[in-house]
């Protein structure tokens, strides 16, 4: 069976960044842990999808994405000094929880919801940076299709892959999430 849309699909892989012999190994999908998800359900990049479209079980593949393919330059503009005091709580800096490396969940003045990275603590405040960890970054995939099927209701759940409109009483899926 070949990976095409609502296929079940699991993959090993190693992805690198950087070029020729400066890779640097950044994730790694293994047999034992795989990476799992529901094809054109809009989980994953979709550049990454489209270059493994078509393959099937036991079939490698390796392949690179530009930052714009992935998740795009690097901005400067998404490193922001923030006041302190917002990341008090009952009047007290949680310097536990906000520390340098740490990833916060955020939310922007209209209401989306942004995962920061803690780059500085000073003293009246907090620098985050708001890119995606990977962003600037070529990625080089190598890896092998391990399964291809039909997703289940069970699959759909577990994986995200639930397309239903949320407005149609009748379940589209059969997955029962609607």
């Amino acid at each position: 069976m070949k990976i095409a849309t609502d296929r079940y699909v699991s993959v090993m892989y190693d992805l690198n960044t950087g070029n020729g012999d400066e890779r640097e190994l950044k994730e790694r999908a293994t047999a034992e842990h795989p990476l799992e998800f529901i094809f054109g359900s809009g989980n994953m990049l979709p550049a990454f999808e489209a270059r493994l479209k078509g393959l099937e079980a036991d079939e490698t593949f390796q392949f690179s994405l530009s930052p714009e393919h992935a998740y795009g330059e690097y901005v400067e503009e998404n490193v922001v000094e923030l006041p302190k005091k917002i990341f008090e709580t009952d009047g007290k800096f949680d310097d536990e929880f906000v520390r340098e490396g740490n990833v916060l969940p955020m939310e922007d003045s209209e209401g989306y919801h942004k995962n920061g990275t803690v780059m500085k603590v000073d003293t009246d405040t907090v620098v985050m940076n708001f890119n995606h960890p990977l962003a600037g970054e070529t990625l080089h995939f190598s890896g092998k299709v391990l399964n291809v099927r039909q997703a289940t209701a069970e699959d759909l759940v577990k994986l995200g892959g639930c397309s239903c409109d949320s407005e149609d009483s009748a379940c589209n899926c059969g997955c029962g999430c609607c």
